[in-house]
């Protein structure tokens, strides 16, 4: 099959029959481009996951441009994209036209409910997954510890911060650590 024609229908497949977001795409778009078509190994995914994070748009979005990069330069990341966005904007489109009139009625509203639940599973399978595959040093399980203490201290205290800010905070300290690492070898190695 063409690699255009094969990354549009891999990640239409993932945007049509995903729910939940891009965190929740995520443990799909791994087990189907690391695990199954081998397009990428499971460090790179890591990384990918980190830069789409921290660049602007939705993760899953920015996940399938980045794994179509990869496989076939800007080409490829277009037609990985397109594959991510097509489905979910004509899913939306209908919901939206269609079903937001029938949402009263008490099995939808209970289907809805069910799939909001699913939801933030996968979202915490992926981050999971993540943890479980990280290469774990004192910094990383630092960093890992302080973002979850303090998301559940805002969250306990009913505080709104940014992911943004705990993200450039771990930046900073990130920052920090390595240029106190390399200080310590230069001083070593005189």
């Amino acid at each position: 099959m063409n690699i255009y024609a094969d990354l549009f229908l891999t990640f239409a497949k993932i945007g049509c029959f995903t729910f939940g977001g891009g965190y929740a795409m995520l443990s799909l778009i791994e087990d189907i481009c690391v695990r199954r078509k081998k397009w990428m190994t499971h460090d790179d995914m890591m990384n990918i996951t980190v830069i789409a994070e921290s660049t602007p748009g939705p993760i899953a979005i920015n996940c399938a441009s980045f794994a179509g990069f990869l496989q076939a330069g800007t080409a490829g990341a277009a037609a990985a994209t397109l594959g991510m966005i097509v489905p979910s904007f004509l899913i939306i489109y209908a919901v939206s036209r269609f079903l937001t009139a029938y949402t009263e009625i008490k099995w939808i509203a209970a289907a809805l409910q069910g799939i909001r639940i699913a939801a933030g599973i996968l979202d915490a399978d992926a981050g999971f997954n993540m943890l479980r595959k990280m290469k774990k040093t004192p910094f990383r399980t630092a960093v890992v510890l302080s973002a979850f203490l303090a998301v559940i201290v805002f969250s306990i205290l009913s505080l709104h911060v940014s992911s943004i800010l705990l993200m450039t905070a771990a930046a900073v300290a990130g920052l920090i650590c390595s240029a106190a690492v390399k200080s310590r070898r230069t001083e070593d190695a005189k």
